[in-house]
């Protein structure tokens, strides 16, 4: 039996990021299916940690206080070697001025899913589940008589025996690593699988690290990540490298528990959890063919240090939607589409990059490296913890791990190119403390800091969109003789003297055209 349905929007895949985006265009009336092959939400807590961005996007979509009830929250960063601390870094501290959440919150893949499964029910709209993707067909057709668009994909989906055909303008791929998506498109999936297995348990009855921290150890030959779970349970992650698995070829539980517990002094009970993977660092050629977009694993997949993963899938969906509901709910050209690919790959590549040098770094087997681990790191990492944070800045760490230093390069417009001074220029609306507000309504704006409202609303109502105006900004990184045109994802892609006329205008209304 075959059956045919239409719509805007196919989301295949219902993890975090394919979630993401079907909840991001309900909010913003698009029209949307999200299908996956599996029976429901990921039971295993898989992924952990929710980063500051990635907490504004839930505010954002009105469930920040649904995560702050269930969460556990990371306020200490605790690098360690072997058995010891070497020192605390406060991260509410780091992030205070930067975001309304300067903590790291624990809040593992399996509550996200829920989390947005609801939210998606509240709005009107399921998951269907059970709904494997089997053929996926790009159709190059031309708009019929009257205007209205051809269907540009076509899906054929299979669920017990029975066979569902989906036509849609746009196809999102959010179907994990192993991507159909991606492989019907022929999207290449380039990079590397390293000689290393990770082990993973979510262990009960924990002991020898501190709950609500992020504990970091090192020791001559391994690395243990631990992240405190909420009561006595904690994520612990260890390394293991090929010529240490056991005849079998893989890294048994026992084996990994006695490795935290003589070179870490880490302990537990028992697991909720034990899981092993190989690692891998791959970053697909191109996020976009055609009518299809690809996103999270299907996009890119790389070491979990610094717990950036789903986050990165969550902001890359996040971005898509609002584009599409740009094309499809406001009327702008298709290339406003272009930009997704050229903000958020660069975010995808700088991301796989990053983590393998990092990983590779604090897992090199060489002597050198060996001997730093051992020896040089239990000797100067006290005095480094304290000094470290000052030469490096705190708050700048704070907003690279975090995610909310990420810039986009916007493209210059004729009448307004870029000058050095464009500080904001493609980035996340800097917090001011009561800004962020504003953001829930997930429309374009016009903000002005220190700016009469009447020069703001002159302004908002010649681009015909909402405008609003603040006190200063205490850290002077937003201007009082500037307006600053904000995206729905919260960006900053135009800032304009004020008053804005002439030539100033015209770039904030090219902008807001997607030109």
């Amino acid at each position: 039996m075959s059956r045919e349905v239409r719509t805007d929007v196919l989301i295949v895949g219902a993890g975090p990021s394919g979630l993401m985006a079907a909840v991001c265009l309900a909010r913003l009336g698009v029209d949307a299916i999200v299908v996956d092959g599996k029976a429901g939400p990921t039971v295993e807590s898989r992924a952990l940690v929710v980063q500051a961005r990635s907490m504004e996007l839930y505010d954002q979509l009105g469930l920040v206080d649904r995560v702050l009830e269930r969460r556990s929250p990371a306020t200490t960063f605790i690098p360690g070697a072997g058995h010891r601390e070497l020192g605390r870094l406060d991260l509410a501290l780091a992030g205070r001025d930067v975001t309304p959440f300067p903590e790291i919150t624990v809040f593992e893949q399996s509550a996200n899913e829920r989390l947005l499964v609801d939210a998606l029910g509240e709005l009107g709209r399921e998951v269907r589940w059970e709904h494997r993707l089997d053929r996926l067909e790009v159709a190059r057709g031309e708009p019929v008589d009257g205007g209205e668009p051809a269907s540009s994909v076509i899906a054929t989906l299979s669920k017990a025996g029975e066979t569902l055909a989906v036509r849609a303008r746009y196809c999102i791929g959010a179907d994990g690593a192993h991507s159909t998506v991606r492989r019907a498109l022929g999207i290449p999936f380039e990079g590397e699988t390293n000689a290393f297995t990770f082990t993973l348990a979510d262990a009960v009855g924990a002991r020898g690290l501190e709950p609500q921290a992020i504990n970091v150890r090192v020791s001559e030959r391994h690395l243990m990540l631990g992240f405190g779970m909420g009561g006595d349970r904690a994520r612990l992650i260890g390394v293991v490298r090929d010529e240490d698995l056991g005849a079998d070829g893989k890294a048994s539980e026992a084996e990994s528990r006695a490795v935290f517990r003589r070179e870490f002094g880490v302990e537990y009970d028992e697991s909720a959890w034990f899981t092993t993977y190989r690692l891998h660092h791959r970053l697909a050629a191109s996020f976009r063919e055609g009518p299809c977009f690809l996103v999270g694993d299907a996009a890119h997949i790389h070491s979990p240090v610094g717990g950036q993963g789903m986050n990165t899938g969550l902001q890359d969906a996040h971005n898509l939607a609002c584009a599409l509901a740009d094309v499809l709910e406001r009327g702008m050209p298709e290339s406003r589409l272009d930009r997704f690919e050229a903000e958020r790959r660069p975010v995808g590549k700088t991301l796989v990059e990053t983590t393998d040098r990092l990983f590779g770094l604090v897992t090199s087997d060489s002597p050198v490296a060996r001997s730093v681990r051992s020896r040089v790191i239990p000797l100067v990492g006290p005095a480094a913890v304290r000094v470290l944070p000052r030469l490096v800045g705190l708050p700048r760490a704070f907003g690279f791990v975090s995610q909310t230093r990420i810039r986009y390069r916007m493209p210059e417009v004729a009448v307004q190119p870029r000058r050095p001074d464009d500080g904001v220029l493609g980035v996340r609306l800097p917090w001011t403390g009561d800004n962020f507000d504003a953001l829930r309504a997930m429309r374009w704006q016009v903000h002005g800091y220190g700016v009469p409202d009447r020069a703001v609303q002159r302004v908002a109502r010649e681009l015909g969109v909402d405008g609003h105006a603040f006190g200063g900004d205490p850290r002077r990184r937003l201007r009082h003789d500037r307006l600053y045109l904000v995206r729905r994802d919260g960006f900053v892609v135009a800032e304009v003297p004020s008053p804005a006329t002439g030539a100033a205008l015209e770039a904030a209304r090219a902008r807001l055209a997607g030109r």
